[in-house]
């Protein structure tokens, strides 16, 4: 089973303590790795290969969630921009990556993908320290 069907499994039988709400086009959910604080991933339920597999109303909704996700990072985390990733290159599914970027960060990587970051030492995500973002976006995405 690849990881994004395995979170998404995780996300509907609530074990996947990542997980921020269910949105209509799948589950916003926190990022491994915390090297940008709120990186967040929009996993899509059903899973599909990529955007292009989706009809015109679920690529809508889609997409909509996407920025609706985005509009809460900006609120909660206070950051410059957010820099949204559809790749599917690694793992061959659709899912956005959500990476705040802020203006503090140093010229090197704020000018950069956040893929430059070294993600082999960056922060796990660990509830205690970064449940309160995860918090704050279901907060902020159910008032919305």
């Amino acid at each position: 089973m690849s990881l994004i069907t395995q979170r998404v499994e995780m996300a509907r039988n609530g074990t996947n303590d990542k997980v921020i709400c269910r949105m209509p086009s799948g589950w916003a959910v926190m990022g491994d790795l915390q090297f940008l604080e709120g990186y967040c991933l929009l996993l899509p339920d059903p899973v599909v290969p990529s955007l292009n597999d989706l009809d015109t109303d679920a690529r809508a909704a889609y997409l909509l969630d996407m920025a609706r996700l985005g509009d809460a990072l900006l609120q909660v985390t206070g950051a410059a921009r957010i820099n949204y990733e559809i790749l599917g290159n690694s793992e061959p599914e659709l899912h956005c990556h959500l990476f705040p970027r802020f203006a503090n960060e140093p010229d090197e990587k704020r000018r950069m993908p956040a893929w430059f970051y070294d993600w082999k030492t960056a922060p796990l995500y660990v509830e205690e320290k970064h449940g309160g973002i995860r918090s704050a976006l279901a907060l902020a995405l159910q008032v919305k």
